[in-house]
């Protein structure tokens, strides 16, 4: 009865319903959190599941964690009897990235059973990063760990709440454990807050519009979502495309390592075979087979429809394989504390196996990692310890017609942020000297690759430390058509003394005392088509804005600019050579 009663109107406030909850979710973590890289950076998820784990709406800042809830949902339904030792109130904890919890320990994990009327109908879950799970060094993350065990607290989907009553046990097991108990803590309850806020709002739509026909909606809802995204895979190329690239190195002078990809489009299916990369690792760039899932599910999106509404049933005609224990998918008790080199880079494999023939969807490469640091030390003022968590901003590709993006976020974070200059000065023992676009001259293209930044840290105390942890410091970002390469990422550390240390990629615990300048710099994205296409006026801006400099102008592009007026004057041979006869370029150089 249900089915011939409902309507599409109730079905799309239903579907508006479940996506205004996981939105609010995602306001109720942020705006209770104590650390500033969830509060500030977002670096976090939310959102509700099915009574089966599988993912109805996410209220997300982090493109990267795109599925690791539903895979976590499933872990602790396997566990946990398929739900039948799960009771009204329960909490469950979890980060076991090997078994759903998907990127790092840091990632952690909450879920919550929703019942209605005594029917377990859906989950309420969330997963962020904690600036703080224990481990050898402070941030818990790091460049040079040789195995899990270093790298803080494993919460193998164990009972935070047993029918809504605390277990203190566990609580004061994270408190003597981290080196910030305060901040650790405070966004374990902002998340208990959100699961909370989740459940309550389920609840209100099944008592407004009856458990029947929620449930019948969400079945409608993940159907649909197939039916949109194999829609989608039909305006796709068909056949097999394949791409190989390195992963500069483990933190250990090793590698560079090499992964490959073979994606097979059809009617029906996406299918992404990783298998013949690199085994696993001696460092932490590993990463397991649910946070390589989550990558490939970010370009599964992108190439297929990145506006459509995300559930479990758009990634159900996407299938990946891979060869146990490989650096893509790596297993107990291989580090994976930056997971998100491995990650990130199996999926810009897909980006780079694709881009040439979805040039409408992709652009060139780009700068790729996440470029985080920790800092740490004592703030010289209240001498209490602080410690900075932080991912970079870098350039992205060119593409059809586009210049690429500048000063944004890699392909993993998404829709996050920096740290404001003001709240990084006030909260830790640093100054920031700089903050600018890193204009190299590089990408360059008929479009050019947007541009990186330089981030420099003044150190206000003795003793600190900090570690690096920028991948694609040796392997430029990609071009298309004939454009250039991009710029690798690096770290610089220049001494008050004058001495310059680095460039720095993957680097565990660099000394630091006061007045030294750490300066994180980040690469330019890959440029689309031959400079010499590029139009003389666009140079010409390029160069008053002082993006490229007239020798650029000259060398890459063709182009003769006055140094005092910043006029075109002339152009190089090799441009004349390449211009069409009859184009008014070529008629104005001749003239």
């Amino acid at each position: 009865m249900i089915k011939n009663e409902i309507n599409p109107f109730t079905l799309e406030i239903i579907k508006d319903s479940l996506m205004a909850i996981g939105d609010e979710m995602f306001y109720a973590l942020s705006r209770t959190s104590m650390s500033p890289i969830i509060y500030e950076v977002l670096d976090y998820a939310t959102g509700l599941t099915d009574a089966r784990g599988q993912l109805l709406t996410q209220g997300n800042g982090v493109t990267s964690f795109i599925g690791m809830l539903s895979t976590m949902v499933q872990e602790i339904l396997k566990k946990y009897d398929n739900g039948a030792a799960l009771k009204p109130g329960d909490i469950i904890i979890m980060n076991d990235p090997y078994k759903g919890g998907g990127s790092h320990l840091s990632d952690v994990g909450l879920c919550m059973p929703i019942f209605y009327e005594g029917e377990l109908v859906a989950f309420s879950s969330n997963k962020g990063h904690w600036t703080e799970v224990g481990g050898k060094d402070p941030g818990s993350f790091t460049s040079d760990s040789t195995d899990i065990y270093q790298e803080g607290l494993q919460f193998p989907a164990i009972k935070l709440f047993n029918e809504g009553i605390v277990n203190d046990s566990v609580v004061e097991m994270i408190e003597a454990n981290v080196r910030f108990p305060d901040l650790s803590i405070g966004d374990l309850w902002a998340q208990v807050a959100a699961l909370k806020t989740g459940e309550k709002r389920f609840l209100e739509i099944c008592n407004k519009h009856g458990k029947e026909q929620i449930l019948y909606a969400i079945d409608h809802l993940l159907d649909q979502g197939e039916k949109v995204a194999k829609a989608e895979l039909k305006k796709l190329p068909k056949g097999t495309f394949t791409a190989e690239d390195y992963i500069d190195d483990d933190g250990f002078g090793n590698g560079p390592f090499k992964i490959k990809v073979k994606v097979t489009i059809t009617d029906d299916e996406f299918i992404v075979d990783y298998r013949g990369s690199q085994p696993q690792v001696k460092g932490p760039v590993n990463c397991s087979y649910y946070a390589l899932m989550a990558g490939v599910r970010t370009l599964f999106l992108a190439v297929t429809n990145p506006t459509q509404n995300i559930n479990d049933g758009v990634f159900r005609p996407l299938k990946l394989i891979t060869d146990r224990k490989s650096i893509l998918s790596a297993e107990r008790p291989a580090p994976v504390s930056i997971n998100f080199e491995g990650r990130l880079c199996g999926a810009d494999l897909i980006w780079k196996a694709l881009a040439n023939d979805l040039p409408n969807r992709l652009v060139a490469g780009h700068f790729l990692s996440i470029c985080s640091i920790t800092l740490t030390g004592n703030h010289p003022d209240t001498k209490e310890p602080f410690l900075i968590v932080e991912p970079s901003v870098g350039g992205w590709g060119a593409g059809e017609n586009l210049d690429g993006n500048s000063a944004q976020f890699c392909v993993g974070p998404g829709e996050t942020y920096n740290v404001p200059v003001e709240v990084a000065e006030k909260r830790f023992g640093v100054l920031i000297d700089e903050y600018c676009l890193h204009t190299d001259g590089q990408g360059s293209g008929e479009y050019t690759g947007g541009f990186g930044v330089i981030r420099a840290y003044r150190v206000l105390s003795d003793n600190q430390t900090v570690t690096s942890m920028f991948g694609r410091h040796k392997f430029a970002p990609w071009s298309i058509d004939g454009g250039q390469e991009g710029s690798p990422n690096k770290v610089v550390i220049r001494k008050k003394d004058g001495t310059v240390l680095g460039p720095y990629g993957l680097k565990a615990r660099i000394p630091l005392d006061k007045d030294d300048v750490v300066k994180l710099i980040t690469g330019t994205g890959g440029g689309y088509g031959n400079p010499l296409h590029r139009k003389p006026e666009k140079v010409k801006e390029d160069v008053i804005n002082g993006y490229i400099t007239i020798r650029d102008a000259k060398e890459k592009y063709g182009i003769i600019i006055d140094e005092n007026l910043n006029e075109i004057i002339g152009f190089t041979k090799e441009r004349i050579h390449l211009t069409p006869t009859n184009s008014p370029e070529y008629k104005s150089r001749i003239g």
